[in-house]
């Protein structure tokens, strides 16, 4: 079945919050704050507001001075998982709008317009952290890998053809699809890179890098938090979609994703870096895989992977505040100054 994209001005649109829906719906776009029928959205806003931050405002000198000192392989990991990562939040940025274009509720609209903006926040941070350690030219050659490194561009693709298919044929059916898309992008494609980051800065290296891959992780966890919501709603709202033949290609779409974050660790990462290895990355990344899985009511697909066997990745993400199951913990304050000061 199609679904509709959202007209810009609609003054016949309902009024009720009761007869919102995520898609389909008849929506007026008027973005009242008092009246929402999805109340989980307007959490979601608020805390999101409070999570600003800059990038510039991390001090990077130091890691300029390690970054020279790196091993080569340590180098070449840091060199292609920015890459990585500053090319699927660029695409984020581009995509989130498309998805947008067809959701009808507006408090959800918001959540999704303050995603776009938090995901160009990324690039940013990404394109800061080359610029303080290499020249332009190295810059460029970083940022362009995924266009040349054939391991990287075949991963992007997986995301980047389902959002395509969306774009080029926009049905009930694509639009889960896409939505799943997201979510394992934000709850899998990105967690062997920021394993690395926080792995380097475990043994004294790169430790500015770290902290802006620490906000970044944070943000991207409220990212997952939003999906996995949207996901949930569609699940109650047009539950006779979701049948067993659309639930195992989603749980298919979920073991792809698992399985090229896991080559892709292996490949940027290996066995030649002190304190993360090939092993520990593929149960990690399959023990996420089944986490995602039942968070959205899908059965897990790898068995024996329901411990986590890298607490240490949660405690390090987790320092001063930053939470990696959003709203599942205690309420803690996000504003910029309770953090940065103590950070820094």
């Amino acid at each position: 079945m199609k679904v509709n994209k959202k007209p810009l001005f609609n003054e016949f649109g309902d009024q009720e919050p009761r007869l919102k829906k995520i898609i389909n719906g008849n929506t007026t776009n008027l973005n009242d704050f008092n009246n929402m029928k999805y109340t989980w959205a307007s959490d979601w806003y608020r805390q999101s507001m409070n999570n600003f931050w800059i990038p510039e405002e991390i001090n990077l000198a130091q890691d300029l001075k390690d970054y020279k000192n790196l091993l080569k392989e340590e180098r070449t990991a840091y060199n292609k998982i920015l890459s990585f990562l500053i090319f699927l939040d660029s695409i984020q940025t581009a995509n989130l709008g498309n998805i947008n274009n067809y959701i009808t509720a507006s408090e959800i609209n918001l959540c999704l317009t303050i995603q776009s903006f938090q995901e160009a926040v990324h690039s940013q941070s990404y394109s800061y952290m080359l610029d303080s350690i290499c020249s332009p030219e190295e810059r460029n050659e970083i940022l362009y890998q995924w266009k040349y490194d054939e391991i990287l561009l075949n991963r992007n693709k997986f995301i980047g053809d389902l959002y395509n298919e969306f774009i080029n044929k926009p049905t009930e059916y694509n639009l889960i699809k896409t939505v799943m898309a997201n979510y394992i992008l934000e709850g899998i494609y990105f967690y062997s890179g920021f394993m690395f980051f926080y792995n380097l800065e475990r043994n004294g290296k790169m430790t500015g890098s770290a902290q802006e891959i620490r906000y970044i992780n944070r943000d991207e966890n409220t990212h997952l938090w939003l999906f996995r919501n949207i996901i949930k709603e569609l699940q109650t709202e047009i539950p006779d979609l979701f049948t067993e033949e659309l639930k195992n290609e989603l749980r298919e779409m979920m073991k792809i994703g698992v399985e090229n974050e896991i080559l892709w660790g292996h490949y940027v990462i290996g066995d030649n870096i002190q304190g993360i290895n090939k092993k520990l990355i593929e149960d990690y990344i399959r023990y996420l895989g089944n986490k995602r899985l039942k968070e959205i009511n899908l059965e897990p697909l790898f068995e024996g992977y329901n411990e986590n066997p890298a607490k240490w990745v949660d405690i390090v993400s987790n320092s001063n505040s930053v939470k990696t199951d959003f709203f599942e913990a205690k309420s803690t304050a996000y504003a910029k100054a309770s953090y940065l000061i103590d950070d820094l």
